[in-house]
């Protein structure tokens, strides 16, 4: 802890962060690690470590934390490797795992492990009281100046301009209040949206969905499968109404939890100890690997409502992390939207100190692209929920929740539906959302509609011609090494075509060759030569690229009668879905037909 007595009671700095969580840590870095020079200063209102719901990561957080550099910190602590999930969701009551890599890729590793090879591909469940105080503890090393138990008590604007903090008051926990002046400020606070609140910014929330959740710890659970040394997958699994999660956090430490529509919650007339004891009774897996565990006995509990804030940005201030929005917690997205939009949120800061580019241009795109991101989250969540089959004693409110978002669940309708809030900005340069990337959006969109697949529009044609009809060129921010760098995009009837990452690639080999098989093998030769042994990955992205700009009217197919025609198929150009066939789910079913 900070002792606070001797300290000026009045400062000044570049940047206020108020929030030391993974939103405020990540955007104090990456500000320190580009620009040393810059005065960062990250208020804290609890003291670390403390315990936090949203523990299961993402893939693409790995690349925010190898930028930080404290990636080798986290592989350190042990967390468990996130290989995938296990599922039980759909119109199916099978087990299907999803895995973000081929797991006998991860039955060979070993650890502490390096940021290269399978492990880009994979994630951790982390324990969010050692997780945050790693992160925290890095941007003070960084040169933050981090201060924790020291709580904004007022937000105080400009008189002139109420769009403009001019400075806050602070009350730390020892010694005397003070206040802080900065340039710049970022609301990394969470949910409670500190300066959100402050300076009038509503939200709203794009959705009926509306759930609770209930959570708790258990020590010495067994672990559904472990692959290799620490991999597993995380468990998500529909009880009919609602369903529940099962995160191993560590060698001894799980957590639990179960997320339900509120109505439903309020309905039942039960207590939130009583929900919780009985959605775990519900369901054989959680019974079974928690049988011979110990519950912490201290439930928790909270609103899972999705929102988004009406503004992310303004005069001299950004919102990150979940002040600026929330999506529901199936996708597993919260800790990747929240670290990614505070690096944006940082390079923001960077280019608007280095002066280069219009700050209204650096603003607005932080916003939309925040937005838009956080935006397609809630959509795909919207569709899971509605395409939850599993949801027996929930059936009216999967149906409502199809008709209030205007799904269609037949899978054709339902992809181009899903495709409407644009896959490009997930994950920059490259087609997906969620961790699923288009061949398994495709996949899902399937398997919820009833069908074993979906067919691909390159499998329809086999010559393909750009089509930039109508479209305008304007200029998009590409991040990269601490810079924004404005990239050349097209932009036509709401939609986006960036032209770099993969993007880029296509549409080189576009302006090359119009016929399948010539693209395919220019695409092969091109990844060959940029990415060596990692080829074979970048060019099934870049099949998935140049799938999503046919589907989207950027490209136009026909059909050349004397050329030959492909065949492209979910299962092969995608993630890897399975059924599940893992040793507890024959333990289970052994002991339910009686032979154990």
């Amino acid at each position: 802890m900070n002792t606070q007595a001797n300290r000026t009671r009045d400062i000044a700095v570049d940047v206020v962060i108020v929030g030391g969580g993974p939103a405020g840590s990540t955007a104090g870095c990456l500000l320190k690690k580009y620009m040393p020079n810059l005065s960062v200063l990250i208020l804290e209102k609890e003291l670390f470590p403390r315990d936090h719901v949203g523990e299961s990561q993402l893939p693409m957080i790995g690349r925010v934390l190898q930028e930080m550099g404290c990636w080798e910190k986290c592989e350190a602590a042990g967390f468990p490797i996130k290989v995938g999930a296990t599922y039980r969701w759909g119109n199916s009551d099978k087990l299907w795992d999803f895995n973000f890599v081929d797991p006998e890729q991860v039955e060979e590793l070993t650890r502490p492990g390096v940021y290269s090879g399978p492990r880009v591909s994979t994630a951790w469940q982390v324990d969010r009281s050692i997780y945050d105080q790693i992160l925290l503890d890095h941007a003070q090393e960084m040169g933050c100046d981090v201060r924790q138990q020291s709580q904004v008590t007022k937000t105080v604007l400009d008189d002139s301009d109420s769009d403009r903090i001019e400075y806050l008051e602070i009350k730390p926990v020892e010694g005397e209040s003070y206040t802080v002046r900065g340039k710049y400020y970022i609301d990394a606070s969470g949910g409670i949206g500190v300066l959100r609140k402050a300076l009038g910014v509503g939200v709203h929330c794009p959705t009926t969905l509306q759930n609770v959740a209930f959570w708790d710890y258990w020590e010495n659970a067994e672990w559904a499968v472990e692959i290799g040394v620490g991999g597993t997958r995380v468990q998500v699994l529909s009880i009919g109404s609602g369903w529940l999660w099962f995160i191993p956090l560590g060698p001894t430490r799980t957590s639990i939890g179960f997320v339900c529509p509120a109505s439903y919650y309020k309905g039942s007339g039960k207590s939130p100890e009583a929900m919780y004891r009985w959605a775990i009774e519900q369901e054989p897996r959680v019974r079974e690997l928690t049988k011979n565990a110990t519950q912490r006995g201290k439930i928790e509990g909270t609103k899972d409502w999705s929102f988004l804030a009406d503004r992310l940005a303004g005069k001299n201030w950004l919102l990150a992390g979940e002040s600026a929005g929330f999506a529901d917690p199936i996708l597993a997205g919260g800790l990747m939207l929240t670290q990614t939009g505070a690096r944006h949120a940082a390079y923001t800061i960077l280019e608007l100190e280095r002066k280069r580019h219009d700050p209204k241009w650096l603003t607005t795109h932080y916003d939309l692209t925040q937005k838009r991101r956080m935006k397609q989250h809630i959509r795909f969540a919207d569709f899971w929920y509605a395409g939850n089959g599993q949801f027996t004693d929930l059936e009216e409110h999967s149906a409502r929740i199809a008709k209030d978002a205007g799904i269609n669940m037949r899978p054709k309708e339902a992809f181009r539906w899903l495709s409407t809030g644009g896959f490009a900005d997930d994950a920059q340069g490259a087609v997906g959302i969620g961790g699923v990337d288009l061949g398994g959006v495709k996949a899902l969109a399937a398997r919820f509609g009833g069908k074993d697949e979906l067919g691909w529009e390159l499998s329809k044609y086999n010559s393909f011609k750009l089509q930039l009809k109508g479209a305008k060129k304007i200029a998009t921010p590409y991040l990269q090494g601490g810079q924004i760098v404005p990239a050349m995009s097209f932009e036509r009837g709401g939609r986006l075509l960036p032209s770099y990452g993969m993007f880029n690639i296509v549409l080189n080999v576009l302006g090359r060759q119009t016929e399948l098989k010539e693209i395919m093998d220019d695409l092969k030769s091109t990844c060959k030569k940029k990415y060596g042994i990692h080829a074979p990955l970048q060019e099934m992205i870049c099949i998935q690229v140049l799938e999503s700009m046919v589907a989207d009217g950027w490209v136009v197919g026909k059909i050349n009668k004397k050329r030959p025609m492909m065949n492209f198929s979910s299962s092969a150009i995608s993630g890897n879905f399975a059924a599940n066939e893992d040793e507890l789910t024959r333990r289970i079913e052994s002991a339910a037909a009686g032979d154990v």
